[in-house]
């Protein structure tokens, strides 16, 4: 087990630099670094201290499972919902998105068909047309993109994404802070 690679991995989710860990946990830069090289080993004490700051616990820590990260989606990780009504279907491409930063969707139209409309925001939204011709709505203003358009924009208004094409209209959406 290659504890100072976990430890560097936590530490960098935690958006703390070796300075910042040293600090909180009473080490030197110099020993975060030698531990994360895996040229030290820490005492049991100093590793539990060093994880509490961390936010992790021993079992998260010594668990396997948590050091493998999935990087390969399949079609069967995807979910799928459809909503006849509003004639759109959303396909989630990774299972967890609702858990990461961003969330990565195929939307597809079919003739007039709408999204849901949003409130305002701090999301970050990009779309890349796929095929057809989506009408977005941000506030009082309108765009247009087609296939092979990337669209960008930041939710601070109510926004609302609708197919402006006589066909079926598909595009990769992805989005920040759960915006879906």
């Amino acid at each position: 087990m290659q504890i100072g690679k976990k430890i560097k991995r936590l530490r960098l989710r935690k958006e703390l630099t070796q300075e910042e860990l040293g600090e909180r946990t009473d080490l030197t830069k110099g020993y975060i670094s030698q531990l994360e090289r895996d040229l030290n080993s820490p005492s049991i004490e100093t590793l539990f201290n060093l994880l509490e700051v961390l936010g992790s616990t021993p079992k998260e820590f010594f668990d396997d499972e948590t050091d493998d990260q999935k990087v390969v989606y399949t079609t069967e990780d995807q979910t799928v919902y459809t909503d006849e009504e509003k004639k759109y279907k959303l396909q989630w491409l990774i299972p967890t998105s609702n858990e990461k930063e961003i969330e990565p969707v195929i939307l597809t139209f079919e003739e007039k068909g709408e999204f849901k409309q949003f409130e305002p925001s701090p999301s970050e939204t990009f779309i890349y047309v796929l095929e057809g011709r989506v009408r977005i709505v941000l506030g009082t203003e309108e765009f247009i993109a087609t296939a092979g358009d990337s669209v960008y924009y930041e939710a601070i208004d109510s926004h609302q994404i609708l197919n402006a094409f006589a066909g079926r209209t598909q595009l990769l959406l992805v989005a920040t802070e759960s915006y879906l």
